[in-house]
């Protein structure tokens, strides 16, 4: 079984890229360089060449504000690309896996978003997102959608290394506690992939759209206060964390107040749940401040 991958150099797509060597299962990974995903001949080109079982699509677009002012760039990459790659799948008989996002939603319910929950996204982001979505499910019947939330991993740029730069050389900064979501470890969203694609190939696969995010929820806030309670057994230093509102830190794009997602129908039909947001944002931390202290 080969898996193909786009998207490959980003933090979920060099998590996955780990999580595939430790498996010793095929694959073949290939950056925004080697495929853009909006480009069909380079597209087709990667399939054919890799001759995959699955095909995963772990590129995006992901800058929220700065959509708001570049929508061609976020629909091309979150909506064109994935139409795309459903489409080249279809033709040749590929499921695709393709992880899209908690923007789809306003934030307004007041429990966690379920999969048939109807969709309204705030901004350019959500609503590119959303459009690659229906792309899929027009164009692919053998297809995987996971909406996910709040990823932080080792790899990449993500809220998580932010406030690690922070506590670093910061005595303490305001982070919003009236947003709230479910923190999410690429570690655990690449072990949620592999095990989708070992299905996906046997053709044994639920076909659909599927929730999957870290287990428990937390305000930014209390994700903030948790990086930086881990960092301090690494460095001794105890930054002062405030709890501010979403009015006090106004930014271009609007975020959705309730991000949290319920992961139950991914874990029934896949039987995999994420660790504790806790645990996995400890041992990120842990690995980031040994390696570091491992290069001084």
């Amino acid at each position: 079984m080969s898996i193909l991958v786009f998207g490959a150099a980003g933090q979920l797509g060099r998590e996955l890229a780990g999580a595939l060597s430790q498996r010793a299962m095929p694959a073949v990974l290939l950056s925004r360089q080697d495929a853009d995903i909006a480009d069909r001949p380079a597209v087709m080109s990667a399939i054919d060449r890799a001759k995959p079982a699955v095909v995963v699509n772990a590129a995006a677009y992901t800058k929220v504000d700065r959509a708001e002012s570049e929508p061609e760039m976020a629909f091309r990459d979150n909506s064109e690309g994935p139409a795309l790659l459903a489409d080249a799948c279809a033709a040749r008989g590929l499921p695709l896996i393709h992880v899209s996002t908690d923007y789809v939603f306003d934030g307004s319910k007041s429990s966690p978003y379920v999969e048939t929950d109807p969709v309204a996204p705030l901004g350019i982001y959500g609503a590119s997102k959303e459009a690659g979505e229906q792309a899929i499910r027009r164009a692919l019947e053998r297809h995987v959608i996971l909406r996910t939330a709040w990823v932080y991993g080792v790899h990449g740029t993500n809220f998580l290394k932010t406030m690690l730069n922070l506590a670093g050389r910061s005595e303490g900064w305001g982070v919003v506690m009236d947003q709230h979501g479910n923190p999410t470890a690429t570690a655990d969203l690449a072990e949620a992939i592999v095990a989708v694609a070992a299905r996906a190939a046997a053709d044994t696969a639920r076909w659909g759209t599927y929730h999957f995010a870290g287990t428990g929820e937390a305000s930014w806030y209390d994700f903030a206060c948790e990086i930086v309670a881990a960092q301090a057994q690494f460095t001794g230093r105890q930054p002062q964390v405030r709890a501010i509102t979403t009015a006090e830190y106004p930014t271009k794009a609007r975020r959705p107040a309730n991000s949290r997602l319920d992961s139950g129908l991914f874990a029934m039909a896949f039987g995999i749940k994420a660790h504790p947001w806790q645990e996995r944002t400890r041992e990120a931390v842990a690995a980031l401040l040994s390696a570091e202290t491992q290069r001084n």
